[in-house]
C-alpha cells in the first residue's frame, strides 16, 4: 500500500531505494544484511528473505502508522545498523522508512518489495556438463525454481519455463544467436505457471509428456506429447524422454546428451520429490512406491557421473563450484540416504513430516492444464512464495 492507501502523510524526507538486484548482491557478498520486513505476520511466516548473513525483523507497517510511534516497536529495531525495509510491493515499506529516518535510523527501502524479488531470475553455466553446446540453469531465488536452457549450433531449448518469464528466454536466445525450438515440462507444475504455451504462442514447439497430458490438458492439440525414449534434437545435443513417475503419474525426466539429467521434481540435489500432490494423502503412498521405482530403476541405473538438475532447491543445498544446484547421481547416493534404503523404508520416510503444500497449487495445477485460465498479473501472484514440492529433508541425507 502507499501513504494515501494508508490514510496517513508522508513524512517530508527522501528516502533511498534498492534494488532487489543489489539485495540480492549484497546478500551473495556475505555482507551483514539486516531487514525489516512490514508485511503481516502471517505473510512473513509463510515466505521470506533468508540466509545466514541476513537478520530479518517483522513488524507489521500498521505499528507504524501512530503519529507516536511505540517504544516497544521501536525497541524492536538496531539503532546502529543499516536496515532495508521492504513489503509486499514497496508502497508501505518506503512509508516506513520514512518515519524511521525522520527517527533518525539508517534505513531504505526495497523497491517493489518482495514482487520485485520474485522478479530475480538469474542463469548458471554448468560447467561439468559433458555433451554437445552448453546447457545454462536459470534460478529463481525467490522460490527456489529453477529451468533449463540447452543450446548448439543455431538452436535452442528450455526444459520447465516459468510463464513469468517468457521474455527473458526469447531474449537470451536472441543474444545468443540462436532459435529458441523447444519448449519443454517435465510435468504438470503445482507451485509455478508454466511458459510452455506462452512460448508456443511465439511459435516455440510445446512439448509436454504425454503421461501428464493424461490427467486433463485442454490444449494437448498445440503442443507435441513425448513418449517415453522420445528424443529432440538441439543442434548436435540429443534432448531424451525418461519416464519417471511418482511425484506425479506423469512426471518425466530429460536427459541431454547423457550428461545432465534435467530430472523435474523427482529428485533434487538435497532430498526428492514429496508425492502427494496429484492424489493427496490417500494416494501419496502408492506415489511414493512409483517414485521408488522410477528413482531405483530410471536414474540410478544411469552413470555415476550424470549431472542431477531438479526443479527446483531449497535453503538446504549447497551449490555446486559452478554456482549451479547440480551433483553427480554418485554423489548424490552418497549422502542421501533415501537413494540406498529398501522400498518399506522409503516410503516410509517420504512420507513422514512432508511440508506444506505449496500455496493456490490447486489453483496453479488447474491453470498449467488449461482448465482455468490467468492473466499475467494474476499468474504471478499465485505463484508467490516456497515450492515446498520436496519431501521434508529430516533424515533424507548423511551427516
Amino acid at each position: 500500500m502507499n501513504p494515501e492507501e494508508l490514510g496517513v502523510e508522508m513524512p517530508d524526507v527522501t528516502v533511498e531505494s534498492t534494488s532487489p538486484e543489489q539485495l540480492k548482491a549484497r546478500i551473495d557478498d556475505g555482507e551483514e544484511v539486516t531487514l525489516l520486513d512490514a508485511r503481516m505476520s502471517s505473510d512473513y511466516e509463510e515466505w521470506a528473505i533468508e540466509g545466514e548473513n541476513v537478520e530479518a525483523i517483522n513488524v507489521p507497517y500498521f505499528q507504524f502508522l501512530d503519529e507516536e510511534i511505540d517504544d516497544e516497536v521501536l525497541e524492536q529495531l538496531p539503532e546502529d545498523e543499516h536496515m532495508t525495509v521492504l513489503c509486499a510491493k514497496g508502497g508501505s515499506s518506503e512509508y516506513v522508512a520514512a518515519e524511521l529516518q525522520v527517527r533518525g535510523y539508517d534505513v531504505d527501502h526495497l523497491e517493489d518489495g518482495m514482487n520485485g524479488w520474485a522478479s530475480i531470475y538469474e542463469a548458471e553455466e554448468v560447467t561439468d556438463y559433458d555433451g554437445a553446446g552448453t546447457v545454462v540453469q536459470y534460478q529463481r531465488p525467490s522460490s527456489g525454481c529453477l529451468g533449463y536452457m540447452v543450446y548448439d549450433g543455431d538452436e535452442a531449448a528450455v526444459i520447465d519455463p516459468l510463464r513469468a518469464f517468457t521474455d527473458r528466454y526469447l531474449e537470451d536466445a536472441d543474444e545468443l544467436g540462436v532459435e529458441l525450438t523447444y519448449a519443454i515440462d517435465t510435468h504438470i507444475h503445482a507451485d509455478h505457471i508454466s511458459g510452455v504455451r506462452a512460448l508456443a504462442e511465439e511459435g516455440v514447439e510445446g512439448v509436454v509428456p504425454a503421461a501428464a497430458a493424461d490427467r486433463g490438458v485442454t490444449y494437448t492439440d498445440q503442443v507435441t506429447l513425448a513418449e517415453d525414449g522420445d528424443e529432440f534434437a538441439v543442434g548436435d545435443a540429443t534432448i531424451e524422454t525418461v519416464f519417471t513417475p511418482g511425484h506425479t503419474t506423469g512426471m518425466t525426466s530429460y536427459l541431454v546428451d547423457d550428461s545432465v539429467l534435467a530430472t523435474g521434481d523427482g529428485l533434487f540435489i538435497e532430498s526428492v520429490a514429496r508425492p502427494d500432490l496429484e492424489e493427496g494423502d490417500d494416494g501419496a503412498p502408492d506415489a511414493a512406491r512409483m517414485l521408488y521405482e522410477s528413482l531405483q530403476e530410471r536414474v540410478l541405473t544411469l552413470d555415476d557421473d550424470v549431472l542431477v538438475g531438479g526443479a527446483h532447491f531449497s535453503d538446504a543445498a549447497e551449490p555446486a563450484e559452478d554456482g549451479t544446484y547440480t551433483a553427480p547421481i554418485g554423489d548424490l547416493v552418497d549422502r542421501m540416504d533415501a537413494l540406498s534404503m529398501d522400498e518399506d523404508d522409503f516410503v516410509d520416510l517420504v512420507l513422514a513430516d512432508m511440508p506444506p503444500r505449496p500455496a493456490n497449487y490447486e489453483d496453479i495445477i488447474a491453470t498449467n492444464l488449461g482448465q482455468q485460465e490467468a492473466d499475467d498479473e494474476e499468474a504471478f501472484t499465485l505463484e508467490l512464495g516456497p515450492n515446498n514440492c520436496a519431501a521434508s529433508q529430516d533424515a533424507l541425507t548423511s551427516d
